[in-house]
């Protein structure tokens, strides 16, 4: 281990501890639940944004619309405020809003007194994620957050406490979860048609243009061209909130913009795309936290300064299952790649590919259980014998009209507490095992990983 990269591990397991013990001081250990049994809302649910960047502004639109591209919004929900540090996007979030009444903050706290907010959406980078949802979840908000959850397993711990002690409804944001098809997979796999499952596979393969790479962008997935910096600063209003518990650094573009590339903001391609994949696969597959996790990563191509690896590669294994399933990233080549919606279930009699809105299920033809199909002709080497058949499943509700469904429910949304404790402990094995240079192991009596 170089000394570039012991001081980063070292960063990192530092930043964990303090953003663990920031977390174990949360008020909900104290006092009463902020609500007892939350009656559903009467009216329309109002929301507040809190984080209007990239991901943020799509959020907004998910919640109030888009009218001039015939795209409704959730039923039954209003965007009443915006809470954002960066002038931009906090007037891009009014924009948005579709309500000319909407409130502007730039201190989420304020929003959170606001008796006018119902819900929040954050959508802030990840270090943020912890102290904002267990605010939220204290102050008596619903709360939608984006992906990953969160980046050590004490905070994880904390915010599961902090929404089960306040009876929160809470949807993490992993929109694949809406996909009918996911729904379907899930009850053919039930009927046995792969035989026994051993190996999964898991990916997300990128490759852009030279000089727009991964990450790099300023304020939009295709924007490249980098804003004035002391326009910039004179926009930002608050350096020191951005960072909040993370260790000091001087105001960075880098950093504000280009905050995944650093270990002391997110957890770089474990929390970004492993994230979206694992928790594809465990909605099909229902897998859990993994036995134990081998992870290796190393920056192959954009030696540009980031710290975070662009290749990630995890085998995590269930024994208990019979199951390995194998997670490979990179960012310089996708032809033929797999996205984040691509698993590959494989088993004894069948292989199963899916994507977000389709599946297919292949036969082996060393299968005992499709011998007599094979030796008549009625299925034949490399075709399906099942894909999905939309006519079977209903459509489902968008990711955030589930959210708003259950607001008024007080039901658990498909990708609720339980399901972002998972997540956030699977990622989270990732970085650790890179890290530490070794094979890890969750243990579930303790609730930590060793």
């Amino acid at each position: 281990m170089d000394r570039k990269e012991e001081l980063n591990r070292r960063k990192f397991l530092e930043n964990s501890s303090k953003g663990a013990a920031l977390a174990a001081a949360a008020p909900f250990l104290a006092g009463a639940p902020a609500v007892l049994a939350k009656e559903s809302p009467n009216d329309v649910v109002g929301v507040g944004h809190i984080g209007v960047g990239v991901r943020g502004g799509e959020l907004v639109t998910d919640v109030a619309g888009e009218p001039d591209k015939e795209r409704p919004g959730a039923d039954g929900a209003q965007v009443r405020a915006i809470c954002e540090l960066y002038k931009p996007h906090l007037q891009k979030g009014l924009r948005l809003s579709g309500n000319p009444k909407a409130k502007s903050y730039h201190d989420y706290r304020e929003m959170l007194e606001d008796k006018d907010i119902d819900a929040v959406v954050i959508a802030v980078p990840d270090h943020l994620h912890s102290r904002l949802v267990i605010d939220a979840a204290n102050a008596g908000k619903d709360i939608y957050v984006e992906k990953c959850w969160t980046r050590t397993v004490p905070e994880a711990r904390d915010m599961l406490k902090a929404i089960k002690y306040n009876k929160t409804v809470m949807q993490l944001g992993h929109h694949q979860r809406a996909s009918a098809a996911a729904i379907q997979a899930r009850e053919v796999i039930a009927t046995g048609i792969l035989g026994e499952i051993t190996f999964i596979r898991l990916g997300c393969f990128r490759n852009r243009p030279r000089g727009e790479d991964e990450w790099r962008w300023y304020g939009g997935y295709n924007q490249y061209v980098r804003p004035d910096e002391n326009q910039v600063r004179k926009d930002l209003v608050d350096w020191g909130r951005f960072l909040g518990s993370a260790p000091y650094h001087p105001f960075s573009m880098e950093r504000f913009w280009h905050w995944r590339c650093y270990w002391d903001y997110g957890t770089g391609i474990a929390g970004d795309l492993l994230s979206h994949a694992f928790d594809f696969a465990n909605c099909i597959l229902r897998l859990g936290i993994p036995h134990s996790c081998t992870c290796s990563g190393n920056n192959n191509l954009l030696k540009d300064g980031r710290e975070a690896p662009d290749t990630w590669n995890v085998i995590y294994e269930y024994p208990d299952r019979g199951t390995s399933v194998l997670f490979s990233s990179l960012f310089n080549s996708m032809t033929f790649g797999p996205n984040t919606d691509n698993v590959e279930i494989r088993g004894k009699d069948a292989l199963m590919k899916t994507e977000m809105n389709d599946f297919e299920v292949y036969p082996e033809e060393v299968s005992l259980k499709y011998k007599e199909d094979f030796d008549s002709g009625k299925i034949k080497p490399g075709e399906p014998i099942l894909r999905f058949d939309p006519e079977k499943t209903p459509e489902q509700p968008s990711h955030m009209q589930d959210f708003v469904n259950c607001i008024r429910s007080r039901k658990q949304p498909k990708c609720n507490e339980d399901e972002a404790f998972v997540e956030a402990v699977t990622c989270i094995m990732s970085v650790v095992s890179y890290f530490e240079k070794r094979t890890v192991e969750w243990n579930p009596d303790i609730q930590d990983i060793v």
